[in-house]
């Protein structure tokens, strides 16, 4: 995959909040251990960022990060992601990072941070659509529309349904979903996301509801999955 559309995170797993943050703002990513695991996964022209959590390992963090000032010939731009009283820790390291956000972070100050600090490696060649068959979701306005005709969607039914556009193929349980959608600590249960689908599907029609496919006993899947090709 292309240095322009992949970024790294430390550690594996990334936790819900970041993960939720990184597929809402439309990045694609790939979490990893901080050590050299990370090189089999890095992509042929390398990554276009790296988004590291020290509250997990700082230690580890640290040796990633000199790693990849050592290791790449090109500027991997790095955001950190710290504990207030680790702030102390950066102080004669500025060579290893770009910038930090402090945690618990809120989802939009860290997209902005990192939309800043990836202009010139993500963000001008980003898509600002999505688009799967018929279907097409403007990420800068949150219009959809299907064969041409505009869809009138409430602000969660958008961001449920370009999350699983953004995913073709894949399933995900209804508690994946409240997770990455929604956030852990939504209270409306499992069942919400079930309303939502339904009131999708409706929306998108007869001819597409089957967009949204129910996978027995497991979940939701958008499209068609690699088998069914």
């Amino acid at each position: 995959m292309a240095r322009d559309s992949m970024l790294v995170v430390v550690p594996d797993p990334a936790s819900p909040e970041l993960a939720r943050t990184l597929d809402m703002a439309g990045y694609a990513w790939k979490a990893t251990a901080p050590d050299d695991t990370a090189n089999e996964h890095e992509p042929v022209g390398g990554w276009a960022g790296a988004v590291v959590d020290l509250t997990v390992d700082a230690d580890a963090a640290w040796s990633f990060l000199r790693a990849i000032r050592k290791q790449h010939d090109h500027h991997v731009a790095v955001m950190l992601l710290v504990g207030g009283g680790q702030l102390p820790d950066l102080e004669h390291r500025d060579e290893l990072f770009d910038d930090f956000c402090l945690t618990p972070f809120h989802p939009a100050e860290l997209e902005a941070r990192l939309r800043h600090l990836l202009a010139t490696e993500i963000d001008l060649h980003r898509a600002d659509l999505v688009e799967y068959g018929e279907l097409t979701l403007n990420l800068e306005t949150y219009q959809a529309a299907i064969a041409g005709r505009p869809l009138d969607m409430t602000y969660m039914e958008y961001e449920l349904l370009k999350f699983l556009a953004q995913n073709p193929g894949k399933v995900f349980t209804r508690e994946m979903l409240l997770s990455r959608v929604w956030g852990y600590e939504y209270y409306g249960g499992a069942r919400t996301v079930d309303v939502h689908v339904r009131r999708l599907r409706a929306k998108l029609g007869e001819e597409y509801a089957n967009l949204i496919q129910t996978v027995r006993s497991v979940g939701y899947r958008f499209g068609q999955s690699r088998w069914d090709t």
